[in-house]
């Protein structure tokens, strides 16, 4: 177990890092703000002409890809932990395929729905896929093997759903539906920023103050029972939780992919498995990945941008392989 001095010192510096980032991503772009001018935008001291630009789209844009990332970290956390599996993660379980088929069915179906109401869409495809993965593995309780087995099928069905439906859909629609699957920040504003805010300062305390039941989870069931935790209860609401926060990040930015996988376990190597000082690391280290592809993805080739989800697969693929030798040896 690491030192308080220690885990604090990795925060600050997570958090350090973090800024950083997110005032890069306020630079950069199809046009480039001078730093200067980015400063005195900031506090306020002039009118430089880039008011515009920095505020009402790079601004809410740099947000929302802060709290996506953080909370794609903080559901794959959540998962690892209940089902004791390393590699589960919202998109391996199923629970990005089915808040991204609800996103998908209502942008093809009823394209003229505001974007404030895609986070309780996205929440409502999670949570069928979730209850669907829960009924499916019960045999006299769950377990995370079987959570894992049935969610990867899951996740094909719902991925076949995706693919139906822009297949049937005018190519309008489906170009539109086709940029959101592939984990775009761009153009997203204020009005995505704002309804995925709420979800986030709810559901952020109520992980934290589960966070010793996280670290029960992890001992085994027979155990966990043991120590007097309610496990089909305790472990209901979690995967509630989970499900919460994965569906309102992919409904604000698509779906991606490898970010809750690999956030959690960079975080553990940094802090190791303590869930209380597990949790704010990996939230913080989350960011930190979708910022950082937010930024390559727009410097790689100017002025196309590169999806975030696309960066993030490129990196986590191989990061996946990793992990599987890992343990393997």
């Amino acid at each position: 177990m690491i030192s308080t001095n220690r885990w604090r010192i990795i925060m600050a510096i997570l958090l350090l890092a973090n800024i950083c980032l997110f005032f890069v991503n306020l630079l950069i772009g199809e046009r480039n703000i001078p730093f200067d001018k980015a400063f005195q935008i900031l506090l306020g001291l002039a009118n430089t002409g880039y008011e515009f630009t920095m505020l009402k789209l790079r601004l809410p844009r740099a947000l929302v890809a802060a709290l996506v990332g953080s909370g794609l970290a903080l559901s794959g956390v959540i998962l690892q932990a209940i089902t004791r599996n390393p590699l589960a993660s919202p998109s391996i379980l199923g629970l990005n395929a089915g808040a991204a088929a609800a996103v998908v069915a209502i942008l093809v179906l009823i394209p003229a729905v505001p974007s404030s109401l895609l986070p309780p869409v996205a929440f409502g495809g999670a949570l069928v896929v979730a209850f669907l993965i829960y009924a499916l593995s019960w045999r006299k309780g769950s377990s995370p093997i079987r959570l894992m087995l049935v969610g990867i099928g899951i996740s094909a069905m719902a991925n076949a759903v995706i693919a139906y439906l822009l297949t049937v859909s005018d190519i309008v629609r489906v170009t539109q539906a086709a940029i959101w699957m592939a984990g775009s920040l761009y153009g997203r504003g204020w009005e995505h920023f704002w309804p995925l805010l709420p979800w986030f300062m709810v559901l952020f305390p109520v992980a934290y103050f589960l966070a010793r039941h996280l670290d029960l989870f992890q001992l085994g069931d027979p155990l966990a029972i043991g120590l007097g935790i309610h496990l089909e209860r305790t472990r209901g609401l979690l995967i509630l939780i989970s499900v919460a926060i994965a569906g309102a990040s992919v409904s604000a930015a698509g779906t991606i992919g490898f970010v809750g996988l690999m956030a959690p376990h960079m975080s553990r190597h940094l802090v190791g498995n303590t869930s209380a000082r597990l949790l704010p690391v990996a939230a913080l280290t989350g960011s930190l990945l979708v910022l950082s592809a937010d930024a390559v993805g727009k410097i790689l080739f100017p002025p196309y941008e590169i999806p975030v989800g696309i960066i993030t697969a490129i990196i986590g693929a191989p990061y996946l392989f990793y992990l599987l030798v890992r343990q393997r040896k």
